[in-house]
């Protein structure tokens, strides 16, 4: 179903570098502070002085609570900013705390350990709200024939301006005694740049893109809150009656979850061999420089052959990526399948974003996007089932250790194989719908 409020929308580049340039601004944080700094820092330093299995277990809880928070309420707040017009003020709320959260840290101690962990959490919050609101305002900036080159130019910079700042702040680490600081400022120091980052490029998206407008017309956002409880009942009701929608979340659901997965998972298998710390770092930057071309080939590749297929080929990449690790020993493979992911990582969310922002309801981008970013929220429940049980098997079978690791990672496939056979059972929003079927998706 091609949605018609994107359809109408003319291709303005201003509009689209303005929107894009968020993806760059916050990226530094999912790099710099989630992924690389924060759980070593705090680790070490903040909670230095307790077991490493007691930190460790704080900061899977933390990281828990944060998602949780985030996925429970992101269908709330979609429905709020489509009733209230508040896409933008909304953004800017989860942005702010992000922001304000992010520099906070640069400030922590290990006399306030915990406390710096309950920051992160906000922060972690800000990141993933304000990410509800920016995915929404896609088919505001982009006409369908032009979403998947828009989202894909989007994660594109998101990963060149990620690797850009996480490049800096790698170089500021290493060299921290030639600065003549201790590492842990100079870590301080890293996430104060990301909160100035994050900050400076998320104010062209303010500027530079309109608040959409609402159908029927805004409510305040007292009436908005109100009639965002009962929306969701009547969201939740509208996705089960289109068909299209339906099915997508599924397949979504199924394959973004092995994709999560299999990033979550890869510094536990590559420390599982003996790789160390320059090396993750060297990898994790890889992945950011090879993902920003990739993502934006991506883009053109969907609008070529179709965003489906293009979203497939992705799918059969990370199959044979599940299928390497199980042969992962030397470092040069884990560098190869680091490659492989920074190949199509951006390319699969990419283009599921631009897809699902085609087959929505028009006028309904904030709810629908509130259930997506919901369950890419929740998307990393099956794999670590099916890796665990996959150990099982493997110690049954007589492997231990890194062996079984190796042996559990193809168990994955079950994720991408069940994603990708719904995904092809989702009608293509660029086909011609049948009398029924232009029924069902409006109905």
């Amino acid at each position: 179903m091609t949605n018609p409020a994107s359809a109408s929308v003319p291709l303005d580049r201003r509009k689209v570098w303005s929107w894009a340039l968020y993806d760059w601004a916050n990226s530094a944080f999912a790099t710099t502070v989630m992924v690389a700094f924060f759980p070593v820092f705090y680790k070490s330093y903040l909670r230095g002085g307790v077991e490493d299995a007691v930190s460790s277990k704080e900061l899977l809880i933390a990281i828990s609570i944060s998602g949780i928070l985030i996925a429970l309420s992101a269908p709330f707040l979609g429905a709020i900013a489509d009733r209230g017009g508040a896409k933008k003020r909304l953004l800017a709320v989860f942005a702010s705390l992000g922001v304000l959260t992010t520099a906070l840290l640069g400030f922590s101690s290990p006399a306030f350990g915990l406390v710096a962990l309950v920051v992160f959490v906000l922060a972690n919050i800000g990141f993933s709200g304000a990410n509800i609101f920016y995915d929404s305002l896609l088919p505001a900036v982009a006409p369908d024939e032009k979403s998947d080159s828009v989202s894909a130019f989007g994660f594109a910079l998101g990963y060149l301006g990620g690797g850009v700042l996480f490049a800096v702040n790698v170089v500021m680490l290493s060299m921290h005694e030639k600065l003549g600081i201790e590492q842990e400022t100079a870590t301080k120091l890293s996430f104060l740049s990301v909160a100035a980052w994050w900050a400076l490029f998320s104010i062209p998206l303010f500027k530079g893109v309109p608040e959409p407008e609402v159908s029927g017309g805004k409510v305040p956002m007292r009436d908005a809150a109100r009639a965002g409880w009962l929306q969701l009942k009547q969201t939740l009701a509208h996705i089960m009656r289109v068909k299209n929608v339906f099915l997508f979340l599924i397949a979504y659901l199924l394959y973004i979850d092995g994709v999560n997965t299999v990033m979550k998972t890869a510094t536990t298998i590559g420390t599982s061999i003996g790789i160390g710390a320059p090396d993750m770092m060297k990898a994790i930057l890889m992945i950011q420089f090879i993902g920003f071309p990739a993502a934006i080939a991506f883009g053109y590749l969907g609008e070529k052959i179709g965003t489906r297929k293009g979203i497939l080929i992705a799918i059969g990449v990370y199959g044979l990526i599940v299928i390497g690790a199980s042969q992962l020993r030397e470092n040069w493979h884990f560098y190869a399948l680091a490659a492989g992911v920074g190949l199509v990582q951006g390319g699969v969310q990419s283009l599921s974003r631009s897809y699902f922002s085609r087959i929505i309801p028009a006028g309904k981008a904030g709810e629908f996007f509130g259930f997506y970013n919901m369950l890419g929220k929740f998307a990393t429940v099956f794999g670590p089932i099916l890796i665990s049980l996959g150990l099982v098997i493997a110690g049954r079978a007589g492997l231990e250790g890194p062996d079984a690791t190796r042996a559990a990672m193809p168990s994955l496939l079950i994720l991408f194989v069940a994603g990708g056979v719904l995904l092809w059972k989702v009608r293509d929003p660029d086909a011609k719908p049948s009398p029924a079927e232009d029924g069902e998706a409006v109905a």
